[in-house]
């Protein structure tokens, strides 16, 4: 919740007026519980999605996930037809199966640097060309921590949040 790559990401979309919500992942940080293998940390987020839905009303819901978050984002926007949008910010593509992935017709990003080891270029660029429909969106120099490049980062992830459905509420 309190890393920079999530700070970043939420503070864009703040500046563009969407309201947005940052959580932490059971028995992360101060939170309760322990880590659930991927599959507790989809109630987390739905959770989550629930809380920012009753805060919004109507609004339109999108989901950016950073690292194992842009897992947990990814396989909730393909089972909660509420999720209008997608961001997938350094998917850890070397460390987990992400092929379930299927366009849902949401605007989606899929955003990794080009030194992220986490998710390497050959990777990302083989994930994302399968995946047409989706913004394929790389930062030069970043590796997968987004070090000295959250700028860039910020402005990829605004670009994303400016083609959500009209009063769409991110997390």
């Amino acid at each position: 919740m309190d890393n920079p790559v999530v700070v970043r990401a939420q503070e864009v979309c703040g500046e563009l007026g969407l309201a947005t919500l940052r959580f932490n992942f059971r028995g992360v940080g101060a939170s309760g519980g322990v880590h659930g293998g991927g599959v507790a940390e989809q109630d987390d987020a739905a959770a989550a999605l629930d809380t920012l839905a009753k805060a919004i009303g109507d609004g339109v819901l999108a989901i950016a996930g950073y690292s194992f978050g842009a897992r947990i984002a990814a396989l909730l926007a393909g089972r909660d037809g509420r999720i209008g949008g997608l961001a997938l910010i350094a998917p850890p593509l070397a460390m987990f199966d992400f092929g379930f992935l299927e366009d849902r017709n949401i605007p989606t990003l899929i955003l990794a640097g080009t030194r992220d080891e986490y998710c390497p270029p050959e990777d990302f660029t083989h994930f994302t060309a399968k995946r047409p429909w989706a913004t394929a969106a790389t930062i030069d120099g970043a590796d997968h921590f987004f070090f000295g490049k959250l700028f860039p980062l910020g402005e990829a992830v605004a670009a994303w949040a400016k083609r959500l459905p009209r009063g769409a509420a991110t997390r």
